[in-house]
């Protein structure tokens, strides 16, 4: 395709001077590997779970994540973070060089023509999905409106998250064969593993005694989650609380308080069941949250009540059929909290009464299933657009491979 002039004008002005140093990147894994850019403001949750989405579905994939602003690091071996680099094209060459991806998912808008046109220039499959119209808004876009029509001329398929995305995306010139319509990509709850034998033998242990689960509870809040427990068995003596503390010093803690207090103890890693005089079992295990999830109707999501924690992801609790409880501060994942809430998957809760007097609402089934069903809603919103993009980058990558062998 021949440049226009407003895109010629643009590649000179970014051309001037030399170009900028590039940060000192990570090697690029061995294998396949996906680049996925969000490049809407606050859509970095969304597109970080799309990308343990792809890793998860296919064997050997890395996957590349960057945003506006570089994204938090994150432990995961397979999920690599970096800084974009400068729209100066010999920075742009220099990081599709360095990263050689094999397909890139660009999400929202806000098309970098430099970066674009370095990626068009490989023969990896591109993608841009969740389109927003306000992707699409810039002063350059409306007034240069040949550089978004070039640069959306390289996409192999665009996915349009509203009707105005849609139009927009005809405006611009975009076949419509190339363009679908979707939900919007949101992010959702993956279920965490647990091994049914044990659902099956916890569940025939607990004989339908009520229960409630205290998820990742810090060391601060021990006593606040203990006090609702104390509260909530004024009405239902037989209530069970599952407690996992945060760490070893909140589990010292848990222990000691319910010593003070008679409350009978079962410690999950000694290998004992609960029985009918049990109050608490501390669940001091790592890794067993989705056992806990699938036998408690109700959990309370800890690190929420003490300020500066941050709170920890609702999503995996909603996928698993339990109803939310949280405290207020649960900035870290604030947009998700907001989803659910709204919803009605769940509620906030400010101290022990409240979070007593709320254990107490939830645990007549009826109550706890309804908050169930709409985070089963809230979950599974979007989940066809996520699968779209998935399949989208497996068959790119098949077909890719296959050209290859």
């Amino acid at each position: 395709m021949a440049r226009s002039l407003g895109f010629a004008a643009y590649r000179a002005l970014t051309r001037r001077g030399p170009a900028p140093k590039l940060p000192d990147y990570a090697p690029r894994p061995w294998g396949e590997l996906v680049w996925l850019h969000a490049a809407e403001p606050g859509s970095e949750a969304r597109v970080r779970n799309l990308a343990r989405r792809l890793i998860g579905a296919r064997f050997g994939l890395s996957v590349l994540l960057t945003a506006p602003d570089e994204p938090k690091p994150c432990d995961e071996p397979d999920l690599l973070t970096a800084a974009l680099p400068p729209e100066h094209p010999a920075s742009t060459a220099a990081f599709v060089a360095h990263w050689r991806p094999d397909a890139v998912v660009w999400a929202w808008g806000a098309l970098q023509p430099n970066l674009i046109e370095a990626v068009a220039k490989t023969d990896c499959a591109m993608f841009l999905v969740d389109a927003g119209a306000d992707g699409f808004d810039t002063r350059r876009d409306r007034w240069l409106t040949e550089v978004p029509r070039q640069l959306l001329a390289h996409f192999d398929t665009i996915l349009a998250r509203s009707d105005a995305a849609e139009a927009r995306m005809k405006q611009l010139g975009v076949p419509a064969a190339k363009t679908d319509r979707t939900a919007p990509l949101v992010p959702g709850g993956q279920a965490l593993p647990a091994a049914q034998q044990d659902v099956d033998d916890l569940s025939q242990a607990l004989s339908g005694r009520p229960v409630w689960f205290a998820a990742g509870v810090t060391a601060a809040e021990i006593s606040t989650v203990l006090s609702a427990h104390r509260r909530a068995q004024r009405l239902s003596h037989r209530l069970l609380l599952i407690l996992n503390p945060q760490d070893s010093i909140a589990d010292a803690l848990a222990t000691n308080l319910c010593a003070l207090d008679a409350q009978r103890v079962v410690r999950w890693s000694e290998g004992n069941y609960p029985d009918d005089n049990t109050s608490v079992v501390l669940a001091d295990l790592p890794d067993e949250a989705g056992l806990w999830f699938r036998v408690a109707p109700v959990s309370f999501l800890g690190g929420s009540l003490e300020t500066g924690q941050g709170g920890q992801d609702p999503f995996a609790a909603a996928a698993l059929g339990s109803a939310v409880l949280y405290g207020p501060s649960v900035g870290k994942h604030l947009d998700a909290y907001r989803r659910l809430a709204n919803a009605g998957a769940a509620r906030i809760v400010n101290d022990a009464d409240s979070l007593g007097a709320a254990v107490t609402w939830l645990i007549a089934p009826d109550q706890a299933a309804k908050m169930a069903m709409a985070g089963w809603d809230v979950v599974t919103e979007g989940a066809e657009t996520m699968d779209r993009v998935i399949n989208l980058v497996n068959d790119s990558l098949d077909a890719r491979q296959d050209g290859i062998n």
